[in-house]
């Protein structure tokens, strides 16, 4: 308890550094754009390969479970796109995100400061939360609505190609119906603002762990597992609230 305390007051202090108007506007503007394009750009494959199987899966293991014929066939399509609208293509998505986009800013900024390149800045008088950690939270925050409608789009499509090939039961006119059938826009604002959320806890808690990192590559490591874990950890728990605050 008196560790997680610490590491809470740390983690305050090092955002009160971060969140601060930066000294040098266009310094900043440069170091967003190639953070958007690294963090974002760069995850924007796995997200449309990983939707695109997941939502075929979905689709088919609703169809194989759905056999009574009590139940219509649209049911599937629906389903499907409740699924990824509500719960895959936010929360799902941004846990596998944690690793590998959480990883990166933990063992980038961790090797920093074993390097002690950090310690330069802060003698140079640079506020190096600032410059390092700030671009890092906004350009995340400001990509991850392009990645969360990606991962929809191509969720759904994946449902849809899934109706073609199993064909039996699900056929995909049956499987379009659904997913038209009493579309709730909100539940895409719902997912987009959870996602926004995420990628905040992604970037500053792997952030706060490679910032604080004492040691040498072995400590890098161990940090940039622990940023995993703990932002995966917050971002389950900011999924029950969340649901609580916005569809309660």
């Amino acid at each position: 308890m008196k560790e997680a305390l610490y590491q809470l007051g740390e983690y305050m202090l090092l955002m009160r550094k971060t969140l601060s108007i930066p000294d040098r506007w266009s310094m900043f503007f440069r170091q967003l754009i190639k953070e958007i394009y690294k963090l974002g750009v760069d995850s924007l494959w796995i997200v449309v390969i990983i939707s695109i199987f997941i939502g075929t899966v979905i689709a088919v293991q609703i169809s194989l479970n759905i056999q009574s014929p009590l139940i219509p066939k649209f049911t599937i399509g629906y389903t499907t796109r409740e699924i990824i609208l509500l719960e895959f293509s936010s929360s799902i998505m941004c846990l596998i995100l944690a690793g590998k986009v959480g990883s990166n800013i933990a063992s980038e900024i961790g090797t920093m400061r074993v390097t002690e390149q950090i310690d330069a800045m802060e003698i140079m008088g640079v506020n190096s939360a600032n410059f390092l950690i700030l671009p890092k939270t906004v350009g995340l925050m400001l990509f991850i609505p392009v990645l969360v409608i990606f991962s929809m789009f191509t969720g759904i499509l994946g449902g849809v190609l899934a109706s073609y090939i199993m064909g039996g039961g699900m056929t995909p006119s049956a499987f379009e119906f659904g997913i038209q059938y009493y579309f709730n826009a909100f539940y895409v604002e719902y997912s987009i603002i959870k996602s926004v959320v995420y990628a905040y806890i992604i970037s500053t808690t792997s952030a706060y762990f490679g910032y604080n990192v004492k040691g040498g590559a072995l400590e890098v490591g161990k940090a940039s597992t622990s940023a995993v874990v703990m932002s995966s950890v917050m971002i389950l728990l900011a999924d029950v609230i969340l649901t609580h605050l916005l569809l309660t």
